[in-house]
């Protein structure tokens, strides 16, 4: 079985990759190694890739391309004959959506449609691809339910997440083609990225600066670690989606279909107040934050807060890891890959 992820030098695409190759799947990895953050740390992920590839005696199987060079994708496709796609490739962030708008509708809606195109043209056997918890948007309904209506969405990087769950529901109508969304939830851990809320807030911490905090701190977030997230993305991928036939069209609903379709919250169902969450950052780190309250941002959801029932139905497994032992991993590797 061949396994293909997009966006493999990325947070989740880096841990996705690394546990396939221990679990001995036969995986190959697709990157453009994008400047959105810090090159290096990409660049690191690849080199522990290449680190752990070795221990398993395997070859790190990397192609630096990017999503939107159609030519090169069908040519990548063509050559791997993937079984399994895992799209995680995406310009992430609610915040620089506002600022380049364009760079979300080239790899969020050009780049998608050209992966799920080259998927249905090889016969992949499962699409699996990233969504966001961002899609409530203007939902007012806790906790999240995939039922749920996702029609007003407050950023452009949400709109373009509904936007590919959509188009993923044309392909398996048209096509029977198994496709399976996941709208992760304010995901964190070891080799995180950057611009999240826990890289930013341990730096500053570390190095004497403030942080800043929206919306006066008043936030919840359903923070998910990565294990978790990864142990499910790995439940998920063997499970593919079959024809609902009892599904009933007089009372559609969002989350499955008659076609051969799912979307899935990938949440711990346990959602922290954002002060509680940098509280627990000061007590690992052992240093008071100096703390800059600030107005929300546009585009900000509020609070967020999964509802996993289906995810459990589907792979009888839950997210788990409190905030204590998730915020303690990620300060560890921190303090050693930045040598505090």
């Amino acid at each position: 079985m061949n396994v293909l992820i997009t966006g493999c030098a990325g947070f989740i695409g880096f841990h996705l990759y690394k546990k396939l190759i221990e679990l001995n799947y036969n995986v190959f990895g697709i990157d453009n190694i994008d400047d959105y953050y810090d090159i290096s740390l990409k660049l690191s992920r690849i080199k522990e890739l290449e680190i752990i590839c070795s221990k398993f005696e395997k070859k790190l199987n990397f192609i630096e391309s990017d999503i939107n060079d159609e030519n090169k994708l069908v040519k990548i496709f063509k050559s791997l004959n993937p079984t399994i796609v895992i799209h995680l490739a995406a310009q992430a962030g609610v915040r620089y959506s506002l600022i380049n708008p364009k760079k979300y509708i080239n790899t969020n809606l050009l780049g998608f449609s050209n992966v799920i195109q080259c998927c249905k043209e090889s016969n992949i056997k499962h699409f699996v691809y990233a969504s966001s918890s961002s899609v409530y948007g203007g939902n007012v309904q806790i906790p999240f339910k995939e039922t749920d209506g996702v029609d007003h969405p407050v950023s452009l990087y949400a709109a373009t997440k509904k936007s590919n769950e959509l188009i993923a529901h044309v392909y398996s109508h048209l096509y029977n083609f198994p496709t399976t969304g996941l709208r992760f939830f304010t995901v964190y851990g070891p080799w995180g990225r950057p611009d999240m809320a826990l890289f930013k807030f341990t730096k500053a911490i570390l190095e004497g600066k403030s942080i800043d905090i929206y919306n006066n701190g008043d936030m919840i977030r359903d923070f998910t670690y990565i294990d978790d997230v990864i142990t499910s993305v790995i439940k998920i991928i063997n499970k593919y989606p079959e024809k609902n036939l009892e599904y009933s069209l007089s009372s559609l609903n969002p989350s499955s279909s008659w076609a051969p379709y799912k979307i899935f919250n990938i949440g711990n169902s346990k959602p922290a107040s954002l002060m509680d969450y940098i509280f627990v950052l000061e007590k690992v780190i052992g240093k008071k934050a100096i703390k800059n309250f600030l107005p929300n941002q546009p585009g900000e959801v509020i609070k967020t807060f999964a509802d996993t029932t289906e995810l459990e139905k589907w792979i009888s497994y839950k997210p788990k890891t409190t905030i204590e032992e998730g915020i303690k991993s990620f300060v560890d590797w921190y303090r050693l890959f930045y040598d505090y």
